[in-house]
């Protein structure tokens, strides 16, 4: 294992129909969306082990007890955690914070963006292990589909409008207020609206 004293944490929902992938349902349906997000957290997970970098967490809502976290953590080398309350920015500060008492880096993902690679994870590591404290993976709808820290900054998730196209201008500008080093991967796309999902099933340029 590359980076044993790191650990990998991917976000996820219990993929319940209507409570997964909304913006997809009007094109396919919540069931076909719920089972597209469950296709996307496999290749997700997937791609998390296949270069043998560090200890997966799979941070999961409602309930780790939910059936198909469980059938994950049979399937996969992973530790499920559960996520904390509040909105987004909330849980992912918490769960940071959580790894990080324990782990000397932490990096977030979610399982929305196909074009994310084991080679994405192993550069946003390399680079906090040498030393930078924040990596960013900008995603082309303004927000970001990664995060890693060296060290917890809760200001980095307070008071943000999660899900504009502010998110990630708005956490570089606090990185510049409160000197912190910084580094960004390539610009890369999720699979939120019927046009992602158009680009992602004809193998556009999502990056």
């Amino acid at each position: 294992m590359k980076y044993p004293h790191a650990r990998l944490l991917v976000f996820s929902k219990a993929p319940v129909a209507g409570q997964v992938k909304t913006r997809l349902i009007p094109l396919l349906g919540a069931e076909h969306a719920a089972a597209i997000y469950m296709q996307m957290l496999d290749a997700t997970l997937g791609k998390a082990i296949a270069g043998d970098l560090c200890p997966l967490e799979l941070w999961c809502t409602p309930s780790v007890q939910h059936a198909f976290f469980r059938r994950c953590r049979a399937r996969y080398p992973l530790t499920l955690r559960q996520q904390g309350t509040g909105d987004l920015g909330a849980r992912m500060s918490q769960a940071l914070h959580n790894a990080l008492q324990y782990a000397r880096q932490a990096v977030l993902i979610g399982a929305d963006c196909p074009t994310l690679g084991a080679g994405d994870i192993d550069t946003a590591l390399a680079q906090l292990a040498a030393g930078v404290d924040v990596v960013l993976g900008p995603a082309a709808d303004g927000g970001y589909y990664l995060i890693g820290m060296a060290r917890h900054d809760p200001r980095l998730f307070n008071h943000i409008a999660w899900g504009t196209p502010e998110v990630l201008t708005t956490t570089l500008a606090r990185c510049r207020v409160h000197g912190l080093q910084w580094f960004c991967l390539p610009q890369r796309a999720d699979v939120d609206t019927p046009d992602d999902y158009r680009e992602y099933c004809s193998g556009g340029p999502l990056r």
